[in-house]
């Protein structure tokens, strides 16, 4: 089967950091679907990979975590899906990647493709739809619904692609007053235009610009980007007994001036479930099948923003660029095999 590798940590621009090869066709296990895939997108994770985690000796990594695709086999102990059916799903870090014709992926982590969306448009959700509904409802505790007074949600790096659908998320299913971040004016248009109430520059100091809107303080903070940057102004912005959540890698994080709020902070990382088999594993199906039907009920929105073309090494290779540029918003998406 065509697939797309690395074989070596390299920059982006060097002729062989990503190349076309062929791999075997893979075989599924017990709880598998093995996936004819259609569409992928590429995440900040895909890049940090290929820069960062080379590959063992003589091995070509398959990367991509995000897919959307055709179910055409399974194994024997699948219950959830059987051949024919659509899926969206996230993958996992310790198996290999999306970016070939065919992927083994647990049922446990695979949800329904909304039948209101293309495949591209459905393959830019399933990893920051994720990571935004456990961050949102597991780590930070926010209950569904619309109380009065349900308080503040900052989220640093809105237009980004778990921003993006954070944004949606927290607007459509919460009383939450969400306050975005964005630095230029199409970002900042793009954060409106899913929701939130009001969006800000963290281009300047988070206090000064909440304090322009009249929200000094916030009960929540979502901290997609820059976390190490921001971290200062978002201790003081936080209100006592606040909840901070994150995904990107400071170097390190000194919570001690949390400790006077009596604040907490909490990871977020969506390949824990997989990655260590936990017993609530198949939460995550659960919560596509339900962000599947959101939109096709209308309540969400595809986040899919650009289109690379088919999945070859050359169109990845300008994904990988093009998120590493720190100017994309929403998703990035790959579409269909050469023949």
């Amino acid at each position: 089967m065509k697939a797309v590798g690395y074989r070596s940590c390299l920059p982006i621009t060097a002729a062989d950091s990503l190349v076309d090869f062929e791999a075997p066709m893979p075989e599924p296990g017990a709880h598998d679907l093995r996936v004819a895939v259609t569409a992928v997108s590429v995440n900040p994770v895909d890049v940090k990979l290929r820069a960062n985690a080379a590959p063992a000796e003589g091995e070509t990594r398959i990367l991509g975590f995000d897919a959307a695709g055709v179910v055409e086999a399974v194994g024997g102990a699948v219950t959830l899906f059987q051949p024919g059916d659509a899926v969206f799903y996230a993958g996992v870090l310790n198996r290999p990647g999306t970016n070939a014709e065919f992927h083994l992926v647990d049922e446990r982590i695979a949800g329904p493709k909304p039948a209101s969306l293309s495949f591209a448009e459905a393959a830019a959700l399933p990893l920051t739809a994720i990571t935004a509904w456990e961050m949102l409802f597991d780590r930070l505790g926010v209950a569904p619904g619309k109380p009065a007074a349900a308080g503040c949600l900052l989220v640093v790096g809105g237009a980004g692609g778990v921003g993006s659908i954070l944004i949606q998320l927290a607007r459509r299913l919460t009383g939450l007053t969400v306050i975005a971040t964005a630095s230029r004016p199409e970002t900042a248009e793009w954060c409106h235009s899913l929701g939130a109430h009001h969006v800000i520059d963290h281009s300047r100091p988070l206090n000064e610009e909440l304090a322009r809107i009249g929200i000094p303080q916030v009960e929540l903070v979502a901290s997609l980007t820059g976390t190490a940057q921001h971290y200062p102004a978002i201790v003081e912005a936080l209100a006592p007994q606040g909840r901070l959540a994150l995904i990107d890698d400071p170097g390190s994080l000194d919570i001690v001036p949390l400790k006077r709020k009596s604040a907490s902070v909490h990871w977020e990382f969506m390949f824990t479930r997989p990655l260590f088999q936990t017993p609530d594993m198949i939460a995550q199906h659960r919560l596509l099948a339900e962000v599947s039907r959101l939109v096709d009920d209308g309540l969400l929105r595809t986040t899919l923003n650009e289109t690379f073309g088919s999945i070859t090494a050359a169109n990845l290779k300008r994904a990988h660029a093009f998120i590493e540029s720190g100017r994309s918003r929403g998703k990035v998406v790959l579409e269909g095999f050469e023949r």
